[in-house]
């Protein structure tokens, strides 16, 4: 019993100190003898993780889990999608297998007649001084919203006046899939948080298109869009009332003019 209690003691030191210990089976100086090394599990799972961690790391460095690297055939070729579920843009999935084909269809649709200024005859004096009378008149004239446009151009906030046009030709569609294709299309391009086009909208309106994204309708952005025509009138377009940009449009016009 005494020798047992003995042993028992040294296998508690070796655990508190993490060295080996001398174990003698038979209590004699001849008797067969073994070093039993001992390691708190602690640090076994230290290690485990730390292991853990540099193949995490390792694989963040090289843009490939090892287990892809092992079988580059079966590397998913859609990449990083962001969800269409959750349309938080957190998570990755593969909402349809040809989604890159249906977005640059999509984008067409959306993009043709908002990519490059607007069709529309050179404004007249009339006009540029009616721009200057309000925002409204401002928007609802094509010359006017491209002269606005380039001028946002100028100031990096040209989304938002993409992003109003875009909501126009929207709330026109009357097609049910084509309504559901384009809102995916404008909420990947102006609301998500993944794009460089994001436009500025506070929460309440965000979570609100969050919301009607899985069933969208014509008004699901009507929210976001007079807010981003608030943002613009309020802030930008006294800017550009005084900006060169209006006053160097304005000038060769009222020289011309037979008043002037």
């Amino acid at each position: 019993m005494y020798l047992m209690w003995q042993w028992i003691q040294g296998l508690t030191r070796a655990c508190r100190q993490s060295v080996g210990y001398q174990v003698n089976y038979n209590g004699s100086d001849q008797a067969e003898q073994e070093m039993v090394c001992l390691e708190p599990m602690g640090s076994e799972r230290m290690e485990m993780r730390k292991r853990q961690m540099s193949v995490q790391q390792e694989s963040a460095a090289g843009g490939t889990a090892p287990a892809q690297q092992d079988q580059p055939s079966q590397a998913n070729p859609r990449g990083s999608n962001a969800c269409c579920f959750c349309w938080c843009c957190c998570c990755s999935c593969s909402w349809n297998e040809d989604r890159d084909e249906r977005n640059r269809k999509a984008s067409y649709d959306v993009k043709e007649g908002t990519s490059d200024c607007e069709d529309c005859p050179n404004p007249t004096l009339e006009d540029v001084r009616t721009w200057g009378q309000s925002f409204d008149k401002l928007m609802c004239c094509p010359a006017g919203r491209n002269s606005f446009r380039q001028f946002l151009r100028t100031e990096f906030s040209e989304e938002n006046m993409l992003f109003w046009l875009a909501c126009e030709e929207f709330s026109k569609e009357t097609n049910k899939s084509v309504i559901e294709e384009k809102a995916r299309l404008i909420y990947e391009d102006y609301i998500s948080i993944l794009s460089p086009k994001e436009v500025s909208l506070d929460s309440r309106v965000r979570e609100a298109i969050n919301r009607n994204m899985p069933e969208p309708n014509l008004h699901t952005f009507d929210d976001a869009q007079l807010q981003i025509y608030t943002l613009m009138q309020r802030d930008s377009y006294p800017r550009y009332l005084n900006s060169l940009a209006y006053k160097n449009l304005l000038k060769p016009l009222s020289e011309q003019s037979p008043e002037s």
